[in-house]
């Protein structure tokens, strides 16, 4: 597939890093020659530097003849702009843009072909926020994601000393949980995946990565670990974008206290926060985390555009009392140095988000992509299509599907119809090996390496003869 990627930013090169290692044809454009250079130096990218909404600039990037055009520059206006110039000029299939401003969400007909011609738009501040929030939710947990509407989760947790299942084989979960259909998708033992199976045993310390029925996730954490108290004290610190959408989704149901440096940006924040306290001062600043009681804090977040300064401030209110802490850092080298140690959780906002923005990429009929374990591996959830003769998963049992080695089926879900085609719910299924995959079932594959993603898409594709 021809990509052009629009913004050599944060979103763009771990798009980039994503697509280019499935042999895709990348083109990177960006004002900052800097960045162009540096992402040569270790992608195969053909880059262009220039304006991304000049239709010479385009046209240089190939948008004649290109497939996709993901605009992820830092500006609104201008991903808008280039999606229009790339419809109007180049009949460029298809355009997804990221969009900062809530504006344009309320206003979906301006996204319109008419109008700017955005086939998909994508909010990377707002799919963090969620991220974080059922973190929230679920506070025992590493990552926590979503599938087929909500009705399946996949949670990963590391196992602690004491869990009823720590310590003993896998087999013995069905005993733990008779009424529970569960699976544990995959083990990560010293950073390094274990495929699960039977007599596999859980060690303390393992990130245990578990799919099952959302309504049955805190039945099977507590097997794993013991149940945290709920949240109920939050510090944020940094108002930027995150952290104000974060401290304005959770304020009516949480105690929210939320530190801005910049008096501006604090002003505007007491201005839209209806119950969040919010106090101008540095989140590094010891003396104030210890009048602002740290110690009695559940979750201390770290939000700000300063990786260096989130990692010491999150440090320091752990070391101050901080029940639990998360921050956000961008590099990948920091994400996995910090994570486990004074830092609970560390987020890279480009990993998180960009499932969203691989879902619209991915062949065949991919409904979610997750990352997981910052990028290491992938979740995907994609619909079956065809029957027996034209598809080489519909019709056939789970034992007769060849996935490659490090890839697993961990759950399908089926929409249950009345005579009349009518949906009346969704059934989870945890599927055995003689459990048969049906046209339109959700499939949801968990993948140990991002380079099993191209073979399972792939298994997946129907042949040209169906219709």
């Amino acid at each position: 597939m021809k990509i052009i990627i629009l913004g050599a930013g944060q979103v763009g090169a771990s798009v980039a890093e994503n697509l280019v290692s499935e042999a895709n044809d990348i083109t990177l454009v960006d004002t900052s020659e800097e960045y162009l250079a540096a992402l040569r130096e270790r992608l195969e990218v053909r880059t262009v530097c220039g304006n991304a909404a000049s239709p010479r600039v385009l046209r240089e990037a190939g948008a004649d003849d290109a497939d996709l055009l993901i605009a992820v520059t830092q500006s609104d206006q201008t991903n808008l702009c280039a999606c229009r110039i790339a419809k109007t000029l180049y009949n460029l299939p298809t355009r997804i843009a990221r969009l900062r401003s809530t504006d344009y969400v309320d206003h979906p007909e301006l996204l319109e072909d008419h109008n700017f011609a955005v086939d998909f738009s994508i909010c990377p501040e707002q799919v963090v926020t969620d991220y974080i929030k059922r973190l929230i939710a679920f506070p025992e947990a590493l990552q926590v994601l979503e599938f087929a509407n909500g009705v399946v989760s996949l949670i990963c947790v590391r196992a602690f000393e004491g869990g009823p299942l720590v310590g003993h084989p896998l087999k013995a979960l069905r005993f733990h949980l008779p009424n529970v259909e569960v699976r544990i998708a995959a083990i990560y033992r010293n950073g390094e995946p274990i495929i699960p199976k039977g007599d596999t045993v859980i060690l303390p310390g393992d990130e245990v990565f578990c799919l099952a029925a959302t309504v049955h996730i805190r039945k099977v954490m507590g097997e794993l670990r013991r149940s945290d108290r709920p949240m109920r004290r939050i510090m944020i610190a940094g108002g930027g974008n995150i952290g104000f959408r974060l401290a304005q989704s959770i304020e009516e149901n949480y105690h929210v206290k939320i530190l801005e440096l910049n008096r501006v940006r604090a002003e505007m924040l007491a201005s839209h926060l209806s119950h969040a306290l919010v106090l101008r001062g540095d989140s590094t600043d010891e003396k104030l985390l210890e009048n602002e009681g740290i110690d009695e804090t559940d979750l201390f977040v770290a939000l700000t555009n300063d990786e260096e300064d989130n990692i010491m401030s999150a440090s320091l209110a752990k070391r101050m009392g901080a029940r639990r802490t998360l921050a956000l850092i961008n590099r990948k080298s920091y994400v996995d140095l910090v994570q486990g140690g004074p830092i609970d959780i560390a987020i890279s906002p480009a990993h998180t988000s960009i499932g969203t923005l691989l879902a619209h990429v991915r062949r065949g009929d991919v409904v979610a992509v997750h990352s997981l374990r910052r990028g290491a591996a992938e979740a995907l959830e994609i619909i079956a299509h065809g029957n027996r003769k034209d598809s080489k998963v519909v019709g056939r049992m789970i034992e007769e599907v060849s996935l490659p080695k490090g890839a697993t089926i961990g759950a399908l879900v089926r929409e249950v119809k009345n005579d009349e085609g009518r949906i009346l719910r969704s059934e989870v299924i945890m599927p055995h090996h003689d459990t048969v995959i049906e046209e339109d079932d959700h499939v949801i594959v968990f993948c140990t390496s991002k380079n099993l993603v191209r073979k399972v898409e792939k298994l997946f594709q129907v042949s040209f003869t169906f219709l």
